[in-house]
């Protein structure tokens, strides 16, 4: 066995407690009857086609359409950004070729822009105080622009689990008597099925919504779908997009993974033992550990609050959340979905099991008692120093596409100030972009640069170096 399939034994054999995804947990149960090594075929007679289907793969559509309560539903197996990416192709073009888009939209997003040739309008999230996070967003503080737009992208719910007013957009857009199309992420919210959890994008009217299946419900990693209603958007335009995107050769055990996870999606009994276990574990830690919850609905942009999310923020411990999770993992074998400096996210699935969470409840009351004992001045400062605030949005100069596109030099970062950036950078988490490729170097987007020295972040190449790619001019 190679080095990749040797790690990944080992880290198997550690026998970690799931709190990332993918939401069937490793669970054989969801996987009974699949056959992996007979069922890694490829399009035979009998077994249909996934850019054209009728046979097997068209009715599994139909039937998934059905359970997610769309007209038409379209699997994808190059993960939920080919559905972002096939969006924003599929689109019509307006006069002036604009979408509006969340600035702490999904990096799949922006490459749409870059494959579209769309020029984003952004709206801005609402970040919430206690944890330095995009958590909502504040529709009476946007313009939407609905007359010179080709359409309106949002993310509902927040990779968080926060969910803003959807249903406030849409009846906007109806109000004034628009067309234009709604867009929605939804792929942290696969699971909203039922009276347990908030409302579904496709529930409340939108015309796309993208599901990553395998986040939450039982599907494998790398299956997502995308569904659609309406007319807003063309379907012809939308499957010639996915066949762009999309692998000619299919993976038919992602696509029957994707049929089988829309099946056990209706197990609700499975959802309600785990949020009251959940419900359970808020009681118990609530009052010594700041944690995202209902009460926090109804501030800062915040509508909906997915209990399947368990968020909390460490800052008043004192201790820095990497220190925490190094406890957790050490001592209770949980893994979290993700943490920056002061946040721990852990995500749920529908393989999670109620001792799973019984664990987890546990293993935060012991992190309580352990934080106190600490008393770590050092973790204190330092997580105050790295506290990150989005700057003013640059003047957008060039499209995405054009900025991607155009030649480009590495320089030093201290001397981008006014230049035209050529690459996108974020600081994940939150994941907002600081700058778009295409933006000009600000004084506050290179002040920020220069302060955050350490953290995780996308698309910066030139980060170990403090160099910077911008776009040759003249």
């Amino acid at each position: 066995m190679g080095d990749l399939g040797e790690g990944l034994s080992r880290y198997q054999k550690q026998g970690f407690c799931s709190f990332h995804t993918p939401g069937h947990k490793g669970r054989q149960e969801f996987f009974n009857g699949i056959d992996f090594l007979g069922f890694d075929l490829t399009e035979l007679p009998g077994l249909d086609m996934l850019h054209s289907p009728s046979g097997i793969i068209a009715e599994a559509q139909r039937q998934a359409a059905g359970i997610f309560g769309a007209e038409e539903t379209f699997f994808l197996i190059n993960g939920g950004t080919v559905g972002n990416q096939a969006m924003f192709l599929a689109l019509e073009d307006t006069a002036d070729k604009r979408v509006v888009v969340e600035r702490s939209s999904h990096r799949s997003v922006m490459s749409a822009l870059v494959l579209s040739g769309l020029k984003p309008d952004y709206v801005m999230p609402t970040i919430h105080p206690d944890f330095n996070l995009p958590l909502g967003l504040n529709l009476e503080k946007q313009q939407i622009p609905w007359q010179t737009v080709s359409a309106c992208h949002v993310t509902y719910p927040s990779y968080y689990g926060t969910a803003f007013e959807l249903n406030q957009l849409l009846d906007e857009r109806m109000r004034l008597g628009f067309s234009t199309p709604i867009l929605v992420d939804q792929a942290h919210g696969s699971h909203f099925l039922g009276p347990l959890f908030p409302p579904s994008a496709l529930t409340l009217g939108a015309d796309l919504v993208l599901h990553s299946c395998h986040k939450t419900l039982s599907a494998l990693t790398q299956s997502a779908m995308l569904h659609v209603q309406g007319h807003r958007v063309s379907r012809s335009h939308l499957r010639q997009s996915l066949e762009l995107l999309q692998s000619s050769s299919p993976s038919y055990l992602l696509l029957a993974s994707l049929e089988r996870a829309g099946e056990f999606a209706l197990d609700f009994e499975r959802w309600r033992c785990l949020k009251e276990e959940v419900e359970v574990l808020h009681r118990k830690v609530e009052n010594r550990l700041r944690i995202l919850s209902e009460k926090d609905v109804g501030s800062y942009g915040i509508d909906k609050v997915d209990w399947s999310k368990i968020l909390i923020n460490t800052s008043g411990l004192g201790v820095s959340a990497p220190r925490c999770v190094e406890y957790l993992r050490e001592g209770y074998g949980i893994e979290p979905e993700l943490w920056d400096e002061e946040n721990i996210l852990f995500m749920l699935g529908i393989g999670n099991m109620p001792e799973d969470i019984r664990w987890l409840t546990k293993g935060l009351e012991s992190l309580v008692s352990f934080a106190h004992s600490v008393h770590s001045a050092e973790s204190r400062e330092r997580m105050g120093n790295d506290k990150f605030i989005i700057p003013p949005l640059p003047h957008l100069v060039l499209s995405p596409r054009d900025a991607f596109f155009a030649h480009k030099r590495q320089i030093p970062l201290q001397e981008s100030l006014g230049h035209i950036v050529g690459e996108t950078i974020s600081l994940y988490p939150p994941g907002i972009p600081v700058i778009v490729m295409g933006e000009q170097m600000t004084h506050e987007v290179l002040s920020t640069l220069l302060a955050v020295r350490e953290g995780r972040w996308q698309g910066w190449d030139g980060f170990a170096s403090q160099t910077i790619w911008v776009v040759e001019e003249g």
